[in-house]
């Protein structure tokens, strides 16, 4: 099938790289034109695990990327829109999917043919049906269901992971305005293993939601859950969590004894917050969009309140052994918002950072792949290597979970210090280090 793609972003690029290895031929297009040329010449301009390995391996082949959005329509069968949904504090903006829509209808008008449009980005429902295809239909002079499908198809990418779960999805959601639609898009994922959901397009937009949501919730859960189990004393939240996904509910023995636990229960731990592109802006956005429908969505406000302080938690732990910051070195382990990724927004390292500087102390941040000085400046010491960022410091704040961190025990066990190590992961044993404090360990 020929696929064209509007926006060579993380999802656009992750879905054309995949789409192409998988045999189809696609053709990324952006506005930018460095970005264009970097990804023709075969370089991958997103940090993420396989990726550059993909884009180097389909290039040229059945992978390309311009400017030119009309020619790319022109010929293709179908066009996927993958451009941003900022939101601004009371709802997605929809800037950038008008201007895309328009492209597209503006294409479709000289376009001999059937052609299915399909929305990627992520819309609160109502949004394809009710915003695009208008468009669709007014800058093409067509009529959608007759010379155009409308659809929706949702991503669920996790960063750092995201190829591995486009080439072995859980689940494909084929959201159209009608059958033909739906034939279409299955038709593109018909090498891919995976259930294929059939719905309507608002539904297939709230189920993207909805699944952001619910990691949302099981990580307030049991944040809610660690800041209880600190106010109370003699309870560590991590033991309560063990408890938890022991459950059958949540641990499926099998009959050769072993126990299968679903990755869910990884969101089921106390730490200092979530952060990322996702599961911020989507839970605001989906509160917001309730409360204009006349739904309150009491739920998923809970949700952002208890996640908007959480990160406070680290702050209060590092005083408990070090009541004035004044003039210390406190090291901040992590500033990507996970593992694997280099992405910091709404990073909970973000606002732990500024409160240690508005406090006096001397930050110290490393990170493998994040770039801390573009998000600090001057303002913090960004060191090259973990050895180099532990050396000096009095404090420890261990934000996002990479696998590189557990070796911190070992590194001050070898240079013979003990500061104080605040596990905001809970990601090390409570007696591998002299000093440790973990986010719900009352």
């Amino acid at each position: 099938m020929r696929i064209s793609i509007l926006g060579v972003g993380y999802v656009g690029l992750v879905t054309g790289a995949c789409f192409a290895d998988a045999g189809h031929t696609v053709t990324c297009v952006d506005i930018d034109p460095e970005r264009v040329a970097a990804l023709s010449r075969g370089e991958c301009p997103i940090f993420e695990k396989g990726l550059p390995e993909l884009v180097a391996r389909t290039i040229g082949r059945t992978l390309s990327a311009t400017l030119d959005a009309a020619g790319a329509i022109a010929h293709s069968e179908m066009t996927f829109i993958a451009v941003g949904t900022p939101f601004d504090g009371e709802r997605i903006d929809l800037t950038q999917i008008h201007g895309a829509a328009r492209i597209i209808g503006r294409a479709l008008r000289e376009k001999p043919g059937y052609h299915v449009v399909v929305v990627k980005s992520t819309v609160v429902p109502g949004t394809t049906d009710g915003v695009v295809r208008p468009i669709l239909e007014q800058e093409s002079g067509k009529r959608a269901g007759v010379d155009f499908g409308v659809g929706m198809n949702p991503e669920f990418l996790t960063e750092g992971e995201a190829v591995e779960d486009f080439m072995h999805p859980d689940r494909i959601v084929c959201g159209g305005i009608d059958e033909r639609t739906q034939d279409v898009l299955a038709a593109a994922y018909a090498r891919f293993e995976a259930p294929v959901i059939r719905t309507n397009n608002s539904t297939a937009e709230l189920i993207k939601y909805a699944s952001n949501a619910l990691l949302a919730t099981l990580i307030s859960f049991s944040n809610e859950l660690a800041n209880l189990a600190t106010a109370l004393g003699g309870i560590d939240a991590a033991d309560v969590m063990r408890g938890l996904h022991a459950s059958r509910y949540l641990a499926t023995p099998l009959e050769d004894g072993r126990v299968v636990v679903p990755p869910i229960v990884s969101f089921l731990l106390g730490g200092c917050g979530f952060g990322g592109s996702c599961l911020p802006k989507d839970v605001s956005a989906l509160a917001a969009h309730g409360q204009a429908a006349g739904v309150p969505m009491r739920m998923m406000r809970a949700v952002l309140d208890i996640n908007i302080n959480q990160h406070q938690k680290m702050i209060e732990l590092v005083h408990k052994h070090l009541p004035s910051l004044a003039g210390r070195r406190v090291t901040v382990l992590g500033v990507a918002f996970r593992p694997d990724t280099n992405d910091t927004r709404e990073s909970p390292a973000i606002p732990i950072v500024k409160s240690l500087l508005a406090e006096g102390a001397h930050v110290v941040v490393y990170d493998p792949a994040a770039e801390a000085a573009k998000l600090f400046g001057t303002a913090v010491t960004v060191a090259p290597t973990l050895d180099a960022a532990v050396a000096d410091a009095e404090a420890i704040l261990i934000v996002t979970r990479w696998s590189e961190f557990l070796r911190l025990p070992d590194l001050l066990a070898t240079l013979g210090r003990d500061p104080v190590v605040v596990d905001g992961r809970r990601m090390l044993r409570p007696t591998a280090v002299q000093r440790y404090e973990g986010v719900g360990r009352g």
